[in-house]
């Protein structure tokens, strides 16, 4: 997914979206900016707000337009999902690439979705190359045999003696492997942007 000049759309969205953008660098350059700025700035329309919302969420998990379309307009059309935003977020952490990154095999999603896509992770002991497929309570992911000996893998001990995987994920170290034990949960407080304000974005 092509993206642009990161530093400039995390300032325009006002939230650190990209991973380069999670650092004192970055909270620095807004401080920067911030005392430049003169006036106040111009109020959003709903329809500014709502796609501010829409862009963070998908630059925030590196989805194109189109399938982050897909996503919020099929769990818009289901019928008996009470809340629908929390399905949205079901659906996004749910992704392979995610569960990847936030069981701590990667050390951001543009890397966990390189590794899906070069083939170094298995669902249930069977090799997935799609970054997009949709993990289930039970699945076990894990790093291929083939590849428990990459560089990809070299620092992963290290990394989790301070590494805090999410409660709805089990992490064996020694087996290379995490298990989705339940629904993902993410805290408001962790979360960039509104999930119901990019369902009515697309609800117009």
């Amino acid at each position: 997914m092509i993206i642009g000049p990161k530093y400039k759309i995390a300032r325009r969205l006002n939230a650190p979206v990209f991973e380069k953008t999670q650092t004192p660098k970055y909270a620095l350059s807004l401080t920067r900016k911030g005392k430049a700025d003169k006036g106040r700035p111009k109020a959003k329309t709903n329809y500014g707000r709502q796609l501010d919302e829409k862009q963070k969420a998908r630059y925030t998990y590196g989805i194109n337009d189109t399938q982050f379309s897909k996503y919020a307009k099929h769990i818009l059309a289901s019928a008996g999902v009470v809340n629908k935003a929390d399905r949205l977020l079901e659906t996004l952490e749910n992704r392979l690439d995610n569960i990847v990154y936030r069981s701590g095999l990667a050390v951001t999603r543009r890397f966990a979705r390189q590794m899906v896509s070069h083939g170094h992770i298995t669902v249930n002991g069977r090799r997935v190359t799609v970054p997009s497929f949709q993990a289930s309570i039970g699945d076990m992911v894990g790093v291929r045999v083939n590849s428990l000996k990459s560089k990809l893998f070299a620092t992963l001990d290290e990394r989790h003696k301070t590494y805090t995987t999410p409660s709805w994920l089990s992490f064996d170290l020694e087996k290379r492997s995490a298990k989705v034990q339940g629904l993902p949960k993410v805290m408001a407080g962790d979360l960039l942007f509104d999930p119901k304000a990019v369902l009515e974005f697309y609800s117009r």
